[in-house]
């Protein structure tokens, strides 16, 4: 007994409350998102933001004396691939959490795996009710909801004197979240949705829903629950069927991503956000955003790289907060406990009864220089 007493002593002060993930230099964290495929600009970009702030952290000493490192593995936005990735994270990269999951899909194929191994699962890149009810011990969310973009898409639909609308949305779970969440936004807002169509996830062929909706059913607006591709896909052939829109896109499209596929063809086309602008650095959070991303090299400002940037920095705060023996739960109590916290101009609060940090939404447009308008 004073042997082993005297060998744990000699591994030093971490080694009697070591958590999976946690040793005395460094912090694991894993990540499932597409760094491939028709999604990949979104897993880039959540993967851009979220390093840029760990190597900042690490660089001025990490945290409570550790280094953060982040494990990303490529899911190609397909659910059996992000199953495949988030078992081989907890299972042989052992990690601490699981962060910044890309897409509704796959983090629904991830959250049985992390709730069951009692990972906390931080920050999705995810509006879905499937990531908030019922409530989850593990879950939390930094974005708000697509409910809470829906209801304020429609509310801006309702002052612009629109009655009716389409709805083009991706045949999984995505896109019928983001279905259903218009479906009761525009019940309480009086708009009559006209028809729905569907594309495929990773795919471009737009054919069907265009002769669905713009051939046989066209609305004062078409409502957009897609990737960046397809979404460019439809308005392009939207266009060239000589309708003008106007296009709502929820967040999730990669703002960014979607004017590049527009090329000149994006003018008009509303996007709701659910961060401030990373452009106009008027915010002290959006000013340590640019001034992060510049040190790592990179003068690229995105709302993707500026959630993954938001998560991370969340993240950091709570680890903090968990003192010199991270444990999850006391990771989790951390956040729990965080109050109203405020982050340079956007403001998350957490709860034991809430997981849901934040219910901001704005609105975007696209004008005919391809820059985005607040």
């Amino acid at each position: 007994m004073k042997r082993l007493l005297l060998a744990l002593l000699a591994l030093g002060p971490f080694a009697a409350h070591a958590e999976t993930g946690v040793t005395d230099s460094e912090i694991v964290l894993g990540q499932s998102a597409a760094m491939t495929g028709a999604a990949a600009e979104l897993g880039k970009g959540m993967n851009r933001g979220a390093k840029a702030y760990f190597d900042w952290v690490n660089q001025h000493g990490g945290v409570n004396g550790r280094k953060i490192r982040l494990v990303a593995q490529d899911d190609g936005y397909e659910p059996d691939r992000a199953e495949s990735n988030t078992r081989n994270l907890i299972d042989k990269e052992h990690v601490f959490a699981l962060f910044g999951y890309v897409g509704t899909p796959t983090s629904n194929a991830a959250l049985p795996l992390a709730t069951q191994a009692k990972v906390p699962f931080f920050a999705p890149y995810t509006g879905a009710d499937s990531m908030r009810t019922p409530f989850n011990h593990y879950v939390f969310n930094l974005r708000a909801s697509y409910r809470d973009e829906a209801l304020y898409v429609a509310d801006h639909m309702t002052r612009m004197g629109m009655k009716t609308i389409d709805v083009f949305y991706q045949n999984d779970a995505y896109g019928n979240a983001g279905l259903q969440a218009m479906q009761a936004a525009a019940a309480a807002k009086g708009i009559n949705i006209l028809a729905t169509a569907t594309v495929e996830r990773n795919s471009t062929d737009v054919s069907r829903a265009i002769n669905e909706l713009v051939a046989k059913n066209p609305a004062n607006a078409v409502f957009i629950v897609s990737a960046y591709k397809s979404s460019a896909a439809f308005i392009d052939a939207a266009h060239a069927q000589h309708y003008m829109g106007p296009f709502y896109n929820v967040s999730f499209v990669g703002t960014e991503a979607l004017v590049r596929e527009l090329k000149s063809g994006g003018t008009g086309v509303l996007v709701s956000q659910v961060l401030p602008t990373p452009y106009n650095a008027t915010k002290s959070a959006t000013i340590d955003y640019q001034r992060v991303m510049k040190a790592a090299g990179s003068t690229q400002f995105d709302y993707v790289s500026l959630e993954g940037y938001m998560a991370a920095r969340l993240m950091v705060e709570g680890l903090k907060r968990s003192g010199s023996n991270p444990t999850r739960e006391k990771l989790i109590s951390a956040l729990e406990n965080l109050g109203d916290f405020d982050m340079g101009g956007f403001h998350v609060r957490f709860s034991d009864r809430s997981h849901n940090g934040s219910g901001f939404v704005d609105l975007s447009v696209i004008d005919a220089q391809g820059k985005i308008r607040n």
